[in-house]
């Protein structure tokens, strides 16, 4: 691949900073396709210093000024898409059109967010006494500490950097050492070919204990975001708990895919089936647990198994290809020895897959799953569906609210009963005959901004 002027540097105040390097691989051949800069505590606090320098002055900024940033960086990743594409398949061995379609998805959360930049200016209250002028004004929080995951990482970058910058703020980013560049360094590029200040926007890269806990612990951090794993997200919560600062935590969890016996089952297993074998299993969106009415769990296990087997396994660079790698030895280690395997030895029935050809985890189906094993308790983060039989309606219901989740479903013939099951379950987000995803809504323009109360007597 063609050097970068960001490889293996940090961006800091503008510049490109090379520093001791790590390789970035390939996931599907294991080739090396660039470097990571290896950060600590110094660069963290430099990072952050040019943040706070530079976000005075732009939140300072017009509006428009601040809107106009995030187009021209949009327009920089449309130019250059087919660069973006390619490397965040190499780096976390995604097939094209996950890939392509976290660039589109970057692209327009950058849009979405220049329009967040109009919309911060307040609100005037009602007095509480006469001649009394009560103003409610939206500031910038100051700097904010990104700390992204390696499954998607430039959406998931995107998704704080383009609402942060557009309401006043500046970012230190952090991304993941397994995916570095196509959601860091290379999104550093992109930035900086739009013009965006010195400062406004940094990188560090390296290592969580090295680099992202120094960032959390940073004093000049007013937020940090971080999207990744629920015992990460817990240690960084209490970090910036210590001292009154802000967090906002997307982690994952034990999502659970009911269903019900009045389902269309071809349907439902090809919903629940994609939704646990995409990318590798390897989301925070991902069926983690299928939870099946015994009126037709036999036939669903049998249609799941078909899903599976019409899945093909390979490189996803040379195209034809429904499913990559996953992200590393140990993940997939993980899956299988920790996850698979002792749910065998309990009692589980494998019944396609389980299987792996150095990092190409074969789509796998695990038959009579029940509660106590690791295949139902944990989040597996792997392309595994275990399906666990239920009789009644309630039981399903008992077990989805059993763990905590992201994102649950369940699948019915009647959209009513669906609805009702749905508005008894614990999660934030619940599909009704669907799975995965999440919707757009408002809560850019609160997380991103604190409020300020100035009242003035006449």
């Amino acid at each position: 691949m063609a050097p970068r002027r960001s490889d293996g540097a940090h961006y800091i105040g503008g510049v490109f900073e090379p520093a001791e390097t790590e390789p970035v691989v390939e996931k599907a051949t294991g080739e090396e396709i660039g470097r990571f800069a290896i950060g600590g505590v110094d660069e963290v606090q430099r990072a952050v210093a040019a943040a706070v320098s530079a976000q005075r002055e732009w939140a300072a900024r017009l509006p428009d000024e601040r809107a106009w940033l995030l187009r021209r960086v949009a327009d920089v990743l449309l130019r250059r898409q087919d660069e973006f594409t390619d490397v965040l398949m190499r780096e976390t061995g995604g097939i094209r059109a996950k890939a392509a379609g976290e660039v589109a998805a970057a692209v327009r959360k950058l849009h979405e967010s220049a329009g967040l930049a109009n919309r911060m200016a307040g609100d005037v209250l009602p007095p509480f006494k006469p001649d009394k002028l009560v103003l409610l004004q939206r500031l910038p929080l100051g700097v904010v500490g990104a700390i992204t995951p390696w499954n998607f990482p430039l959406v998931l970058a995107m998704r704080p950097i383009a609402p942060a910058l557009a309401l006043g703020n500046a970012v230190v980013l952090k991304p993941a050492e397994q995916a570095p560049i196509g959601g860091g360094q290379l999104l550093m590029e992109a930035f900086d070919e739009a013009g965006a200040p010195p400062g406004l926007i940094n990188l560090v890269t390296g290592y969580g204990p090295e680099a992202g806990q120094p960032l959390a612990e940073h004093p000049d951090v007013a937020l940090v975001h971080f999207t990744g794993s629920v015992p990460v997200g817990r240690q960084l919560a209490a970090i910036v708990a210590r001292d009154g600062r802000q967090v906002s935590l997307e982690l994952g969890g034990d999502n659970a895919f009911v269903v019900l016996d009045d389902a269309d089952v071809a349907a439902a297993a090809a919903c629940g089936g994609g939704n646990s074998f995409e990318f590798q299993g390897q989301t925070c969106i991902t069926a983690s647990r299928h939870i099946v009415q015994r009126a037709v769990y036999l036939e669903y296990l049998d249609a799941l198994v078909a899903v599976a087997r019409k899945i093909t396994v390979g490189n996803p660079i040379k195209g034809g290809v429904d499913l990559g790698p996953m992200i590393s030895e140990a993940q997939l280690d993980r899956v299988h020895h920790e996850i698979v395997e002792p749910s065998i030895r309990m009692g589980a029935r494998l019944i396609e897959g389980g299987v792996h050809d150095g990092l190409f985890y074969y789509p796998t189906v695990l038959a009579d799953v029940t509660p106590d094993m690791p295949a139902f308790t944990e989040e597996i983060f792997g392309p595994v569906a275990p399906v666990t039989v239920v009789d009644t309606e309630e039981e399903a219901l008992a077990l989805t609210n059993r763990h905590p989740a992201l994102v649950n479903a369940v699948y019915t013939g009647d959209p009513l009963r669906g609805l009702a099951f749905a508005e008894r379950v614990n999660s934030g987000m619940v599909h009704v005959n669907d799975a995965g995803g999440r919707p757009h809504d408002e809560s850019d323009l609160e997380e991103f901004t604190k409020r300020r109360w100035i009242g003035v007597q006449r």
